[in-house]
This record gives structure tokens, C-alpha cells and sequence, in this order.
């Protein structure tokens, strides 16, 4: 080991088996563990037999225990950041230690773990070679959100917590429409569901069993809408008009947006009818 590495260790989101040899050895190895939750992360050493030192890092101590985490890596120690599932920085602690790390020219290795994200992505059925993360929904503004998804083509993969994901499926309906989703409750654990169909359907299974658990929704990105057929005017039909409001002191740019207007068009459509052969 690199003195006064900062080791950023993938951890299992469920079942201990996903735990790699190499996070176990770091785990070992290092001089202390920066754990959001401590109770939660003993758990985990005690089942591998691990006894190094921990110490909290969550989202209530991050900025002050930086400094602290700093102070022990410049002292040439060796720290290993972990979150309670997962890859840490990934909607829990730790994205502004490792660039406070970084700027000050410390080594940073990153041990690459289990992925809640990944997984229901790759559960859900729906597009996996382009897609957006969203962490969790915020508590306020959430139509404008969903609002804000309404023209996202990628896949959206974000997390909910089991209080309000009745609520989520019911705005996405009103704001999106009836995608489709899925819905990945406890990944990797005993008891492990995912629901695919469309949220109305989605909507229904979860108001007849009251949810419960960690939750990750895959949502289907919007389809591309398909242009209505414009009836585009005949070229001397929008010369002549071009031409009429040149005449009367338009320029160029404004008259083409005076016809988009009046026509309906894009702008684009305007240019090309007008100029793509060069008039």
C-alpha cells in the first residue's frame, strides 16, 4: 500500500457474497474505515473477521471529519471510505473527500463493488447503453422534476425511499404518462422483488401490499415524439411572401421568423425551402 492512500471501497448492497477478495484485503489492511454508519459496517467486518478501526463519516459529519481524514492521510495513514451499500458518493457521503484528496495531491484508489443503480438498470429490460441517474427525489419541487424528465430519451434510474414511492408512481402517471418502469425493491437481499410493466400497473401492485424496503425505479425515457405531417408551402408561394416583406424593410432573419410564424414551421424548415439551393 501507498502511504496516505484514500481507499474508496464498493461495499455489498445486500448480500455478503458480493464482497470481493480485493475489498477484503483492503479492509484489512488499511489503517482505518470511514463508515457512514459504523453499526451498520461492524457488521460486515465481523462476518469477514475483520478488527480494523473505525470511525463515522456520514452526511452530518462530512465537512468537519474531512479535515480530520486529511490530517490522517498527510500523516502517511491509509484510510479506507465506505458507505453502508454500495459505491460511497453515489447519493451518500464522500464525492467532496475524494476532490479534497485529489487537490492536495494524494493518492486515491477507487475499489470498484455491487452497484444498486446497475443492478435495476440492468433488471428493469429497458435501455441500458444510454442512461441519466438521479439519485434520490427531492422532497420539494418534485413535478418540476418530473417535469423536467418529460423530454429526457434516456433511461432514469433514481432511488425512493419505501414512504413515498406510492406518491412518485402517482405523479410520474400525471406528469409522464404511462411509462413503463421497474420497480427493484431490496436488490441482491431475501426478499428481493422487481415489478415491470407500466406505472399505472405498477401503481396498483404496490396500493395492494404496502411497500417496504430499499427502492431503485428504472423509467422508460421518453419516445421520440413523431413530427406531425406540415403542409409545407410551395416555394414560390414563401419566395413571394420572403420577398414582399424584404421589400418593405424586413431583413433576412426577421422575415424568416415572421414565416415560421405564419406558416407554422420551424425556422429550419424556412431556411431550407428558401435557400438550400443556394438562392
Amino acid at each position: 500500500m501507498t502511504a496516505g492512500t484514500l481507499f474508496v471501497c464498493g461495499t455489498p448492497i445486500g448480500n455478503l457474497e458480493d464482497a470481493s477478495h480485493r475489498l477484503l484485503r483492503i479492509l484489512g489492511e488499511v489503517d482505518l474505515i470511514a463508515a457512514e454508519d459504523t453499526r451498520h459496517t461492524r457488521k460486515l467486518l465481523s462476518h469477514f473477521g475483520i478488527r480494523t478501526p473505525l470511525t463515522s463519516f456520514h452526511a452530518y459529519s462530512e465537512k468537519g471529519k474531512a479535515e480530520t481524514l486529511m490530517a490522517a492521510l498527510r500523516q502517511g495513514k491509509t484510510v479506507a471510505l465506505v458507505s453502508d451499500a454500495g459505491m460511497p458518493a453515489i447519493s451518500d457521503p464522500g464525492g467532496p473527500l475524494i476532490a479534497e484528496v485529489l487537490a492536495a495531491g494524494l493518492p486515491v484508489e477507487v475499489i470498484p463493488g455491487p452497484s444498486a443503480l446497475l443492478t435495476a438498470l440492468l433488471l428493469s429490460g429497458l435501455q441500458s447503453d444510454r442512461f441519466v441517474f438521479e439519485g434520490f427525489v427531492p422532497r420539494k419541487g418534485r413535478r418540476k422534476t418530473f417535469e423536467r424528465w418529460r423530454d429526457e430519451e434516456r433511461t432514469i434510474i433514481f432511488y425512493e425511499s419505501p414512504y413515498r414511492v406510492l406518491g412518485t408512481l402517482r405523479e410520474i402517471r400525471e406528469t409522464l404518462g404511462d411509462r413503463r418502469v421497474a420497480v427493484c425493491r431490496e436488490l441482491t437481499k431475501k426478499f428481493e422483488e422487481v415489478f415491470r410493466g407500466p406505472v399505472s400497473d405498477a401503481l396498483a401492485h404496490f396500493e395492494a401490499k404496502t411497500p417496504k424496503g430499499e427502492f431503485t425505479l428504472v423509467l422508460e425515457g421518453a419516445v421520440e415524439k413523431v413530427q406531425e405531417t406540415v403542409q409545407v408551402p410551395v416555394d414560390p408561394e414563401l419566395r413571394s411572401a420572403f420577398d414582399a416583406l424584404v421589400e418593405n424593410g424586413a431583413d433576412r432573419r426577421a422575415a424568416v421568423k415572421e414565416l415560421a410564424s405564419r406558416y407554422r414551421l420551424r425556422r429550419r424548415e424556412v431556411y431550407d425551402a428558401l435557400f438550400k439551393n443556394g438562392k
